[in-house]
């Protein structure tokens, strides 16, 4: 889940990507899209095309090609789905959703559901228990830009409206994302998130009151002398379970 982050949560690359999804393909309608700087569009191409989320095709002008996304890039349309569920469900305030997904199959609106591979049941954050996979492993966070949360998390919702950028406003800094994930592993106390992730306190305490301010994380009160609390996921804080695993599932592949 945090490798995918780790291209979701470069705002400018999310935007960009979400940008082809929409059927953008050459460099200036990306920028006419995004008022994105130059020099800024041109390395996030080469960026994207370098980890396969891009590939360039030639066009009629031989100096120009354009940049369309490869199946890699295609298979992230899941967790973007997710983050726009997300995001209608919980953060559009009295606004109705920006986007209406249409099946061109049956021609309806659709909402997609996380389902089971087996059985092809919905699968929410109370039906799953988790286990290591043969993968399994630990390493140490790397200190960067994705576990700074920017001071100005509006430049997601450049262009035209998108629920996935509000959402990405709430998670899009790793270490944020990395809270979230320990609570859907059941870990709740302060310390227990501290020892697991290796984050320094004052960040930690940063993101866990930001979680409870908007409605992912709960307060509650274990110990009364002295008072201690853990961090429960609220309703709003289990429904990320579907961006979450749909972000695992395409890190996996």
């Amino acid at each position: 889940m945090a490798r995918t982050l780790d291209i979701v949560s470069d705002t400018w690359a999310f935007l960009i990507i979400r940008e082809a999804f929409f059927g953008t393909k050459s460099f200036e309608a990306f920028r006419a899209a995004l008022g994105i700087p130059r020099a800024t569009l041109t390395d996030r191409l080469r960026k994207l095309t370098r980890l396969a989320i891009f590939r360039q095709a030639p066009t009629e002008s031989p100096r120009r090609h354009q940049y369309r996304l490869t199946q890699m890039g295609f298979d992230l349309y899941p967790s973007l789905i997710a983050l726009m569920q997300f995001g209608d469900r919980w953060l559009a305030g009295t606004k109705p959703p920006p986007l209406t997904l249409v099946h061109m199959t049956c021609g309806s609106d659709s909402h997609p559901i996380v389902s089971c591979s087996a059985c092809s049941r919905e699968v929410r954050a109370r039906d799953v228990n988790y286990s290591d996979g043969p993968g399994a492993g630990r390493t140490i966070a790397r200190p960067g830009r994705n576990t700074r949360r920017a001071s100005d998390g509006s430049r997601y919702l450049t262009g035209r409206p998108s629920s996935v950028s509000r959402a990405l406003q709430v998670i899009g800094d790793k270490w944020t994302f990395m809270v979230v994930r320990e609570a859907f592993f059941g870990r709740r106390r302060y310390d227990h998130i501290l020892s697991e992730l290796g984050i320094a306190p004052n960040i930690l305490t940063d993101r866990l009151s930001r979680l409870v301010e908007q409605g992912v994380l709960r307060r509650h009160r274990y110990q009364s002398a002295p008072e201690r609390y853990e961090y429960r996921l609220t309703e709003m804080g289990l429904d990320l379970h579907g961006p979450f695993v749909a972000m695992l599932a395409w890190g996996d592949r």
